[in-house]
């Protein structure tokens, strides 16, 4: 297909293809930006994690929630939420510590997932919107037919045939375009999945050091194994 023919059928569209047109640059514009958003975020998240663990384990809260205020992962705002709640609750034993990283960890997900219904309403609504370019375009071929009949014309199939083949142009882009945004949909939804069920395990593991350290518990270590006894020696009895 030549470009004169793509202009073509872009003038024959009209306003139906424009809003396919839109909708894709809309979908790929949304792409874009969450694969920046998106990138890195696990392997950020697990090695702020683990600094902060180490911190935690070694007992120095102070140096554990200074890495995670320097830190631009988005672990750092769970944490930050465990720490500010540390402190409000210190007498309390670190109550409350568990469900102020859940509220936060929430609020995490809901800005990961963030324009990913722009791309789902494209996915579902653009295969109608091409439809309905289709059928307005048919409407129209009938409509010529019948003006070409009264206008003394023979009325043939082929003047019908070339319009309705023009018309379905509309229901094809608007497939084309449903499928790429439901691809990057479906490939945004799995990354999300696999990123916040890590956020989970990093967080439920701060909440037990944190709690530990709120309630001024040494760390839990490996107990030393236990000294096995030495075998009892026998003693011959001597004859008398």
């Amino acid at each position: 297909m030549s470009l004169n023919d793509i202009l073509h059928y872009l003038r024959l569209g009209g306003v139906t293809l424009a809003m396919l047109i839109f909708a894709s640059v809309a979908a790929l514009i949304v792409a874009v930006e969450r694969i920046i958003v998106l990138w890195g975020v696990g392997e950020r998240s697990r090695a702020l994690g683990e600094t902060v663990n180490k911190h935690l384990l070694r007992g120095d809260v102070a140096a554990a929630r200074t890495a995670a205020e320097r830190s631009d992962a988005v672990a750092a705002d769970i944490f930050l939420a465990g720490f500010d709640r540390m402190e409000r609750s210190r007498t309390a034993g670190g109550a409350g510590i568990e469900a102020a990283v859940e509220r936060e960890r929430a609020q995490v997900a809901l800005k990961l997932r963030r324009y990913l219904w722009i791309l789902a309403t494209i996915g579902s609504i653009t295969p109608f919107v091409g439809l309905f370019g289709t059928v307005a375009g048919i409407m129209r071929s009938f409509k010529d037919l019948g003006l070409d009949v009264e206008a003394g014309g023979t009325g043939g199939s082929s003047a019908v045939m070339t319009g309705i083949s023009e018309a379905l142009v509309a229901t094809a882009v608007g497939i084309l375009v449903a499928v790429q945004a439901m691809v990057f949909y479906n490939y945004f939804q799995a990354r999300l999945s696999r990123v916040l069920v890590e956020l989970r395990l990093i967080g439920d593991e701060f909440v037990e050091l944190l709690k530990e350290r709120a309630a001024g518990l040494p760390p839990s270590e490996p107990m030393p194994p236990e000294p096995q006894a030495a075998p009892a020696t026998r003693t011959d009895a001597q004859p008398a």
